[in-house]
């Protein structure tokens, strides 16, 4: 009896993997690529894979595209081409938000910000975010790095408060591991610090693993808190270029008035008289006429007591009054009770307590108790009811 041997061919693979094992694939090619320095290679493969990504519509590769997308302008900024995807950023960012992908979103936001910031484009910057939707932020990481780029931009607006703010709650989200990431917030709010008249504590300075990074400022804010302008201007010379490289070079610039007010309100504070010659030897002002400007602009601002005798070319300093005779240690006092008891009553509404846990709770004899003395009463109703009737 013969038989038919039927002969099985082998199955043909499929032709299209899985897209978001593709995009996977791009991603680890991608940053071997940069990892061995091979620029121009990981350009022309984030080219491509974001071509390719444009035609995937899946919520399942959303995470996978916003690394992508991280990449992608890393490339370009590692080789000086920045400027040449913002264009491509600008339509991915419209693609995310009309898919509802929120991470894109967030990812593509950021990378455009610092596009524009890398090319100092701050108007451009601010009118972007002021225009983007802004939703609950779904990763930690990319808000710290909104919340950077947010300070830089109110830096440079003068809005020194706000940027304050930023620039600290940013080094104070951020994880521990991104060291270089929070050495950068603490350089940009101590300048800011400086600028709004502050003093930084010497513990911001000596941060684990800042204290190198971290030194030019640590002088910086020295010579501020001394006034002296001549060892101001020398630290800014010794440091220009982390200064330039650190792009707070302009900001440096700015914190000038701010040493010589100081200098000039210790002045204030230890003579009651001094010529305005003295005042400029002293602040190493270029002349006297400096000199008599910049004090008649300190008593306008309220900076310095002092009144300003032109006859005599000199400051007169008024007297300093006890500051505990007057109302403002009361009001400051009001205003730090009244933030506290805020505190503590917003701390109590935010407690959450378990439904009837402040009934105590009946035990398996006393429930049993209950039961017996409830059957005896219906029990003694029911032949009450019996008699009557």
């Amino acid at each position: 009896m013969e038989v038919d041997t039927a002969t099985y061919a082998p199955q043909a693979p499929a032709k299209h993997s899985l897209p978001e094992i593709e995009i996977y694939c791009y991603l680890l090619v991608l940053m071997f690529l940069i990892d061995q320095k091979k620029y121009n290679e990981a350009k022309a493969c984030s080219s491509a894979s974001i071509a390719r990504l444009k035609n995937i519509n899946r919520r399942t590769v959303d995470v996978l595209a916003a690394r992508l997308y991280f990449y992608y302008s890393l490339c370009y900024e590692l080789t000086g081409d920045l400027a040449e995807i913002r264009g491509n950023l600008l339509s991915l960012h419209r693609i995310a938000t009309l898919r509802h992908d929120e991470l894109g979103q967030e990812t593509l936001l950021n990378l455009l910000l610092r596009n524009y910031l890398h090319y100092n484009l701050y108007d451009q910057a601010e009118k972007l975010r002021s225009k983007a939707p802004r939703f609950e932020a779904h990763s930690n990481q990319q808000f710290c790095r909104y919340l950077f780029y947010l300070g830089k931009i109110r830096t440079i607006q003068l809005e020194y408060t706000d940027a304050k703010e930023c620039l600290l709650q940013a080094a104070r989200k951020a994880p521990i591991a991104a060291l270089g990431f929070r050495v950068q917030c603490n350089k940009w709010a101590i300048i800011v610090r400086l600028l709004l008249g502050e003093i930084p504590e010497r513990t911001v300075f000596m941060q684990k693993g800042m204290e190198k990074a971290l030194r030019p400022y640590f002088e910086l804010t020295n010579a501020v808190r001394i006034g002296d302008l001549e060892l101001f201007r020398s630290v800014a010379e010794k440091f220009s270029s982390t200064f330039s490289s650190d792009r707070t070079h302009n900001l440096i610039v700015r914190l000038r008035h701010n040493v010589i007010r100081t200098g000039l309100r210790n002045l204030s504070i230890s003579y009651s008289r001094i010529s305005l010659v003295d005042v400029a030897k002293k602040l190493r002002l270029d002349s006297v006429a400096d000199a008599e400007s910049i004090v008649a602009k300190a008593i306008r601002d309220g900076a310095i007591d002092a009144t300003l005798d032109h006859a005599s070319r000199c400051m007169l300093s008024k007297e300093t009054g006890d500051i505990y005779s007057m109302t403002e240690p009361q009001t400051v006092f009001n205003s730090r009770i009244a933030f506290c008891l805020n505190m503590h009553n917003e701390a109590v509404r935010a407690l959450r307590f378990p439904p009837n846990s402040h009934k105590e709770k009946e035990s398996a004899e006393k429930r049993r108790e209950r039961r017996q003395q409830e059957q005896e009463l219906a029990k003694h109703i029911a032949e009450e009811d019996d008699d009557e009737f």
